[in-house]
């Protein structure tokens, strides 16, 4: 997945990053505009996992949404 694509077409792409964790705010989600270093903070903070796991998560995600083109 490549994140420029994630960040320039952030607001089609945040609702599946809701779906995934959804104990994030529309307004987290706003803030974060894509940028995966902030969406790894967001993560820690909200469900209270280490950065490590946050990462892992993302790198799950990121596999399973590999084919997005928009």
């Amino acid at each position: 997945m490549n994140w420029d694509i994630v960040e320039g077409n952030w607001m089609q792409f945040k609702g599946k990053v809701k779906e995934q964790w959804g104990k994030l705010t529309d307004d987290q989600l706003d803030n974060i505009a894509g940028k995966r270093d902030q969406l790894t903070g967001k993560i820690q903070e909200a469900y209270g996992i280490e950065k490590d796991e946050a990462e892992k998560q993302i790198k799950a995600f990121e596999d399973r949404n590999q084919d997005y083109r928009h």
